[in-house]
This record gives C-alpha cells, structure tokens and sequence, in this order.
C-alpha cells in the first residue's frame, strides 16, 4: 500500500558533486521542509541541507537503504521505535494539529486537488466533499499531543539500524493518531497484522483507540 499523500513534491536526484549525491526539493514545501529539518537533524538523525533559496531546497543523500530493505519480521519493531523517539521529542515549534490541517485538506477540496479514484477501498464511493463533510461532523478532540512526522509511511524511514527520517515538511505538534493511522493503514496492508502487533509493542501503547485511526486516515484521503 505505502500510498503517498497527494499534492506534495517528492524530492529529485540533483546528481553527484565531489563524491556526493545531492536531492533537490522545488516547489511550495521546500520551506517548510528546510525549516522543519534544521530543527530536527540536532535532535533525531535527518537529512542535511545544504542548501536553501526559496522555492529550492537541496539536501545531502543520507547515503543509506530504506526501512523497507530490513527483515520483514524486524520492520513493525524498528518502525515503532523510531516513531516514539520521534514522538517523545520535546519543544516541537510547528503546528500540525487539526485547524492547520483540515483548512489544507479544504484548501485541496475546493481547488480540485483530490483524486476520489485513489482513496482506500472502504472509502470508495466518496467523494472529497463527502469526506470533508464527515471529518467536520466527527472531529475528536486533541487529547494526545507529540511532535508528530504528518506522513509516518515506511518509505520515509531510512536506515534500519540507525533510523532517519525523511520528508518532512508536514512535521508538526499534532495528536499522535496522525500519524499512528497512516502507520497502521501501511503496515498492515503491506506486512499483516504482525507487523502492527510488533509496532506497538516497540512503540508502546496497549490500548487502541480505533475510531481515531480511522478518522486520521480518512482525513490522509484529502492531504
């Protein structure tokens, strides 16, 4: 599944200089993205800017394989635990909670930067003004806040041994289930339930509250 949210630019190999590879981030993220890190990288390992002329973003290739090159078995432990690391940080000077985050899905809606064709099977049928109309009607409080990553897919994980983490322009303090949703929603479509079983033993939660996943995917429908 490891679906990628629409409307966000992906990072472009910009070549090689000196021995070392460079990405290139274009477009309206590329702030966010180089604000975001340089508070992360001296906190959790992150790519290194090297770069930065709004709306240009250039990073160091961390020069490591993704997450999803580890075990099958070791991937919902590594995953969890990079993700309460993540979490647990303190100071976090970003907004990514649910005003910031349904006024862009809304953004999205009314500029018809929603594709119904690519929401989940249980979703399909929907239409991007349905789901709006549904996340506002069922919107849960924010009880449990942490530095949350806005797009915790297995792909933005790298490094099994030593996890960075990737693409993070939507990186902000928001209720943890933002990201658990999306965490869920890969993990068990890509690995099965063992693999969830395994993510939050390492991450470290014994209770599930489900209708919160399912409200946060549902919402990762119009991101």
């Amino acid at each position: 599944m490891d679906r990628r949210p629409r409307g966000r630019e992906r990072l472009r190999p910009a070549g090689r200089r000196g021995g070392r590879t460079y990405w290139v981030k274009h477009g309206p993220t590329a702030r966010a993205e180089h604000d975001r890190l340089r508070w992360l990288s001296t906190r959790l390992r992150a790519p290194a800017v090297v770069a930065f002329d709004d709306p240009v973003l250039v990073l160091a290739d961390v020069g490591a394989p993704s997450l999803l090159s580890a075990a099958p078995a070791d991937i919902g432990a590594v995953f969890g635990r990079t993700l309460r690391a993540l979490h647990d940080l303190p100071g976090c000077p970003f907004d990514g909670g649910l005003d910031t985050v349904l006024a862009r899905a809304e953004a999205n809606v009314r500029d018809g930067l929603v594709d119904a064709d690519d929401f989940d099977d249980d979703h399909i049928g929907l239409t991007p003004g349905d789901v709006l109309a549904r996340l506002r009607a069922t919107r849960p409080r924010e009880t449990e806040l942490v530095t949350a990553h806005g797009d915790y897919t297995p792909s933005n994980v790298l490094d099994p041994t030593d996890p960075v983490l990737i693409d993070v322009p939507a990186l902000g303090v928001a209720d943890r289930y933002r990201d658990l949703a999306i965490a869920h929603r890969d993990l068990t479509g890509d690995f099965g339930p063992a693999a969830w079983d395994d993510f939050l033993a390492a991450y470290g939660l014994a209770e599930v509250d489900h209708s919160r996943l399912d409200y946060y995917r549902l919402l990762d429908e119009l991101l």
